[in-house]
């Protein structure tokens, strides 16, 4: 490998909650767009791509002058579309990022291919942030994360992991014990994600319906980054407001 990185966003047109996702505008630009601006501005990477399966998505990325690269229409995941596009670079790392965080901070890619690499036994990396109002513990949107002492994940789950068996208010738990939201970036050796597809189903990623499971319950390793940075991805068509306001308020900042 050439010790080269790549970060590749998959984007498709088809979403059961909210089709053409990657189109919808947002401050006048199309979201894919944010993102992949967002994303250049990352330090240390040789590529940048975009890769879908729906012509309307590369034509958006091409016409502000983006790559993009046409993936088959039949692959299963992101996470397939990422790979199918990483086999043919001449990388060592791949970091997946998905098209639907406009606000992606660029330090946010560079650290979680810069903590990949500093565990030369981890396939894998993500990043998570320490959990400090009990609140957040509440709902299970968000994938929380347990590590041990060398930063590597033990497990993922939507539930407040660990639970804190003799504290019944779950709201007073980060006071007591270390939590970590994860955030859902990831970065790969390109070796493990050609072959993580053919890893055997994992009951573990069926239940939670988290696909980094997979991973662990196979046995590899995934290092995990601490950050503070927090997420606004947009999931729904209401949430394209609260990122407007968010660009808004970073612009009056400047």
């Amino acid at each position: 490998m050439s010790g080269a990185k790549a970060v590749i966003i998959p984007a498709r047109y088809a979403s059961s909650r909210f089709p053409g996702k990657p189109l919808a505008l947002i401050a006048g630009r199309p979201m894919i767009q944010w993102v992949y601006e967002r994303a250049a501005r990352a330090k240390g990477f040789d590529h940048l791509i975009v890769a879908t399966d729906d012509a309307r998505i590369f034509d958006a990325v091409t016409a502000f002058g983006g790559r993009a690269v046409m993936t088959p229409g039949d692959l299963a995941s992101g996470t397939d579309r990422v790979a199918w596009v990483a086999r043919d670079l001449d990388v060592e790392v791949v970091v997946n990022l998905q098209g639907d965080e406009p606000l992606i901070e660029p330090a946010a890619l560079e650290l979680v291919a810069a903590t990949l690499l500093s565990d030369d036994e981890a396939v894998m990396a993500t990043l998570a942030r320490k959990v400090h109002d009990g609140e957040e513990l509440i709902g299970h949107d968000t994938a929380r994360v347990v590590l041990d002492r060398d930063r590597r994940a033990l497990y993922f789950s939507r539930a407040a992991i660990p639970f804190v068996r003799d504290v019944s208010e779950v709201r007073e738990w980060p006071a007591l014990f270390p939590f970590y939201d994860q955030i859902g970036i990831y970065a790969y050796r390109k070796d493990f994600l050609l072959g993580y597809g053919a890893l055997p189903a994992s009951l573990l990623e069926q239940a939670e319906k988290l696909e980094q499971l997979r991973a662990l319950e196979n046995g590899h390793i995934i290092k995990v980054g601490l950050c503070d940075f927090r997420p606004v991805c947009v999931d729904l068509p209401e949430h394209i407001a609260a990122v407007e306001r968010r660009i808004r308020e970073l612009a009056d900042a400047q």
